[in-house]
């Protein structure tokens, strides 16, 4: 909203200084809006009435001196001219305080509002009156609130005004924010703060979390009882970082279980005291860097000697990459052959990276997701991740709040919809600085984060508090083991949220299917079509698609279907045999059958199927792309997930609740349809355990005999004569899709 005072000051500084050309800067739009533009201008006016032969944007030491050596101070008797007053009456209205009437004088309306925002500030006791100080100067030339803004709180607004108030004539302490948020500003204050009353002079004290600093911390441990000025200082941390305790002076036992709750939280010992590595933990991202994590993560291969040195130094769960494009840079960075079942044999644990640049914002699109995505789970079913592992996808540089809005946020959102496209096989998670992965958390786009705070200058970790959903949390580089068990890893705190991986599927004895390609669409519809056509299925009428919708269908869900094929180790062809013959068959009695199905659970027939003649009461019925009924559907995935290839809750098959359940899951949602395929083999190769029983064979691989496979599709049908002849029909269908696919992985 444009505001007439700011509108004015634009003026003055266009009309004043020949359009901006005097200041080196061009002519401001003159629309009534403060921003960085405008208080650029006034600073460099403020700079060329002072005579300075340099102007720039900054407002730094060389202005500031220039004020103190010129001025001491600005008021009504040392004001230099009536465009220097003009300046400050135009900053002071960008800042939202009456300046007067931009007049050039220092009268009482200037007077009042220097006096209001000093109180803001905090420093009206340090600097009593009317007059401007440098310091004053120098926060009212910037963006920076001293009001909250914004939802800003005023437990942290008087935090900063005391901070303010009490440092403001340390040397290098600037008066910063009062916005009532947590900043990179505040939390460095806080550490110069912490070095003035450690006794650190001018010069020394330089807000960097030190030997010095963490030397004279040690001696500052905290407890019920205590009181001053460290408490404050403690309470101050506490606040900053998020915890529900009082700005105070006063250590009480409501404030020792807050802080037990935060060193629970951090994974500290338990002691409800401000001890150091509590300290640290509130004062620089990374903490006590001397403490000893049980996770790590690395770059170079895992080898039986270094598996020793990391079990040996109290390792449990080891972060490593799932891919790397190049084949000379950090050659050991993708997982290697045979160092999962390493791992395994060792008894560690692994949680997989994805992570191939990842460095700037220019590399974040809802494209670039998309594509990580696809390649992240393929080489996760590749390495032999089982379904459920957590895959974290990287933010590694200094991402700002604005770049997570515009850049990250979508990249992660389109990470999370292909993820489900693939039928979910795995977890997302987020590895990066703590803005960025609490904001993409609460997205729902990730559910466990890998924290960087390592970075401790990352502005997305100055500043910002521990993510409530924090997996490992990074702290530093180390060196482990030594001879051939020397490796050099980052030291991680785990939080027990994630605990990777103990076992994994062994490493594919022949190539995985991958996507299909669009090359080879017209050859195979025809080559799928024809065959169709030439032993008359579907036949008659009564159908409700044609072969070429049912094929395409099928192929718009290649994804999930390859996916699944890949992390359960068989063909895809298994896969689309079943559903494109089951899909180019429903009829409208299916769907005559499922209106029934809805009628019979929900007392009521669905809108669709209020024309269909014969709607009955019907507890089941095979539905979907696959004609999955609930009934089998549970049972299939139940025989997984007693097998440990898939997350979920057993569901009781008698059940009509559980039946419904999964019977809308198969009837709306097509990729559940299609990834509950595998299960129905898989189900079917072990037996049928719950329906009609027969003799387990071997489970399908990518060896399959012609036999087996021959067996497993038939179980799919059922059994009995009109089975096997229909299932002699299936086979050729499935030589048709997996010469293709056969073509395609090469």
């Amino acid at each position: 909203m444009a505001d007439e005072m700011v509108q004015r000051a634009q003026r003055f500084i266009n009309t004043t200084y020949g359009d901006g050309a005097a200041l080196g800067i061009s002519k401001l739009a003159e629309d009534g809006r403060t921003g960085w533009t405008v208080m650029y201008a006034l600073t460099r006016a403020l700079q060329y009435e002072m005579g300075l032969s340099a102007l720039s944007n900054n407002f730094g030491s060389g202005t500031m001196a220039a004020l103190a050596e010129k001025y001491g101070k600005v008021d009504e008797t040392t004001i230099p001219s009536a465009n220097f007053c003009r300046i400050i009456q135009s900053a002071l209205y960008c800042k939202g305080y009456d300046g007067g009437d931009i007049d050039g004088t220092y009268n009482s309306r200037v007077k009042s509002a220097v006096i209001k925002l000093q109180q803001d500030m905090g420093v009206s006791a340090t600097y009593p009156g009317s007059s401007l100080w440098p310091k004053v100067i120098k926060g009212l030339f910037n963006m920076d609130a001293y009001v909250t803004v914004n939802n800003g709180q005023e437990v942290i607004r008087s935090i900063q005004q005391w901070l303010n108030g009490r440092y403001v004539l340390r040397s290098d302490f600037y008066i910063i924010p009062c916005d009532g948020h947590h900043s990179r500003d505040v939390a460095k204050s806080l550490l110069f703060a912490i070095q003035y009353e450690l006794g650190m002079a001018d010069g020394t004290a330089n807000g960097v979390f030190g030997p010095g600093t963490q030397a004279g911390l040690k001696n500052h441990v905290l407890s019920t009882g205590s009181s001053g000025v460290w408490v404050q200082l403690f309470t101050a941390g506490m606040v900053l970082n998020g915890r529900p305790v009082s700005f105070s002076s006063s250590y009480t036992s409501s404030l020792a279980s807050s802080v037990s709750a935060f060193q629970s939280f951090m994974m500290l010992a338990v002691n409800g005291q401000a001890d150091f590595r509590t300290w640290s933990c509130l004062l620089v991202s990374y903490g006590d860097q001397t403490r000893q994590g049980e996770a790590c993560d690395g770059v170079t291969k895992i080898t039986p000697a270094r598996a020793q040195a990391l079990k040996a130094a109290g390792y449990k769960y080891v972060g490593r990459y799932l891919y790397n494009p190049s084949t000379t840079d950090l050659p050991e960075k993708e997982i290697q052959p045979g160092e999962l079942a390493t791992i395994e044999e060792y008894g560690l644990r692994c949680y997989p990276i994805y992570q191939t640049w990842a460095r700037s914002v220019d590399y974040y699109s809802p494209e670039q997701g998309k594509t990580d995505c696809m390649t992240a789970a393929y080489k996760a079913e590749e390495h032999g991740f089982k379904p459920g592992s957590r895959i974290y996808f990287a933010v590694d540089y200094d991402a700002v709040d604005d770049e997570v809005t515009s850049y990250i946020l979508p990249y992660f959102h389109s990470v999370r919809q292909q993820m489900d496209a693939l039928g979910s096989p795995y977890k997302i998670g987020v590895y990066g600085p703590r803005n960025a992965c609490t904001r993409i958390s609460d997205a729902g786009y990730a559910d466990t984060s890998f924290v960087s705070d390592m970075s401790s200058g990352f502005s997305g970790n100055l500043g910002y508090s521990m993510p409530t959903n924090w997996a490992f949390d990074q702290l530093v580089t180390k060196v482990v083991g030594s001879g051939d068990g020397r490796i050099e890893i980052d030291n991680n705190i785990a939080s027990g949220r994630d605990t990777g991986q103990g076992s994994f599927y062994p490493s594919p004895t022949q190539k995985l299917d991958i996507g299909f390609s669009l090359d080879y669409w017209d050859a195979m519809l025809k080559e799928v079509d024809d065959y169709m056509e030439s032993i008359h299925r579907p036949g008659g009428t009564g159908y409700i698609y044609t072969r070429q919708e049912c094929l395409e269908t099928i192929m718009t869900l290649d994804a999930a279907i390859t996916s699944s094929a890949r992390r359960y180790r068989m063909r895809k062809a298994l896969i689309q045999t079943s559903a494109f013959w089951e899909f180019c068959h429903y009829s409208l009695k299916d769907y005559t059958e499922d209106a029934g199905v809805v009628l019979y659970h929900t007392g009521v027939i669905p809108d669709w199927g209020k024309d269909l003649p014969g709607v009955s009461r019907l507890v089941d019925s095979s539905t979907g792309i696959a004609k999955v009924s609930g009934r089998t559907a549970i049972l299939s995935r139940n025989n997984s997930i007693r097998s440990g290839l898939l997350e979920g809750a057993i569901l009781d098959s008698t059940s009509d609740d559980d039946r419904w359940t999964m019977w809308q899951k198969s009837n709306q949602d097509n990729v559940f349809n299609v990834t509950t395929v595998p299960h129905l083999h898989i189900w079917a190769a072990d037996g049928k355990a719950g329906d009609h029983e027969e003799t387990p064979q071997r489970r399908p691989a990518l060896d399959y005999t012609e036999t087996e496979t021959f067996e497993v599709l038939r179980r799919y049908q059922g059994f009995g004569e009109q089975a096997v002849a229909d299932n002699q029909l299936r086979m050729p269908l499935y030589a048709i899709f997996e010469k293709y696919n056969s073509i395609i992985r090469g």
